[in-house]
């Protein structure tokens, strides 16, 4: 996972091409002289803080310290710790895109996204992920592929955008996958998704990167699903209650554990 300066690594959906990517080094200097705009800028949309709760708390998932407001055609999915079996992020899917999110407790003074960027372009590096920075919905972020290899043998990159949001108190980072990784629809329905979340840093101290406890809601209604997001055919159906995908180990984004 991310906490205690731990190396990530990028598992995105493949593509037969690669995208164009801006200089890495030309974005890592004007990252600096960027930073202290975007934190101040990052936020004007969302996501919130719970102190800046839009409309009823009721009209949210209730994932522990994340709620998360409900988005016509995007599926929610809990990922677990294989050891602990404890939620460690939250996933949200739509058509060929998803994005893994995770909040951590962050300074009051400053936040974390400009030193967790620079560990994360060095980590990337090391693992052959190519990585660059670039400005996005969110500010500064980081982009990365890896050469892969498709269905049909051609070589191609598996993508992946790396998005860090500095709030009060808590930090949220973003993966984005497949066709959340590049521009368009699929990317601008998550984005959406994102700033419509709030973040629940609550008042029990916590230092710095620590993973922000997630849970499962009670009212919720779990659907058992296959390692490719489908139902299986002795499911029952569904009633109105929110639905949540029961907590399990899926597409690895990042080193959870």
């Amino acid at each position: 996972m991310f906490g205690r300066k731990k190396r990530n690594r990028a598992d995105a959906e493949e593509t037969t091409g690669a995208a164009a990517q801006p200089d890495g080094t030309a974005g890592e200097r004007d990252a600096a002289a960027a930073s202290a705009e975007d934190r101040e800028n990052h936020r004007a949309r969302g996501p919130w803080d719970e102190s800046e709760l839009p409309g009823e708390r009721g009209e949210y998932l209730d994932l522990g310290a994340l709620l998360v407001k409900p988005v016509a055609g995007v599926s929610v999915r809990l990922e677990v710790d294989q050891q602990t079996q404890e939620p460690r992020a939250v996933n949200l899917d739509f058509q060929d895109g998803s994005v893994q999110l995770q909040a951590f407790s962050a300074p009051k003074s400053s936040g974390l996204w400009d030193e967790v960027r620079a560990e994360l372009i060095a980590g990337l590096r090391n693992d052959n992920g190519d990585p660059s920075v670039s400005r996005g919905s969110f500010g500064l972020q980081v982009d990365a592929r890896f050469p892969a290899t498709t269905q049909d043998g051609r070589p191609g990159y598996r993508l992946a955008r790396f998005v860090g949001i500095d709030g009060p108190r808590w930090f949220l980072r973003a993966v984005y996958t497949g066709g959340g990784a590049l521009p368009g629809p699929t990317a601008e329905v998550l984005d959406d998704a994102v700033r419509a979340l709030v973040v629940v840093r609550g008042q029990d101290p916590h230092p710095p990167r620590d993973l922000l406890t997630l849970s499962v809601p009670e009212n919720a209604t779990v659907r058992r699903v296959d390692e490719n997001g489908a139902e299986p055919e002795s499911a029952p159906a569904a009633d109105d209650a929110p639905a949540v995908q029961p907590p399990r180990r899926g597409p690895e984004i990042t080193e959870i554990g």
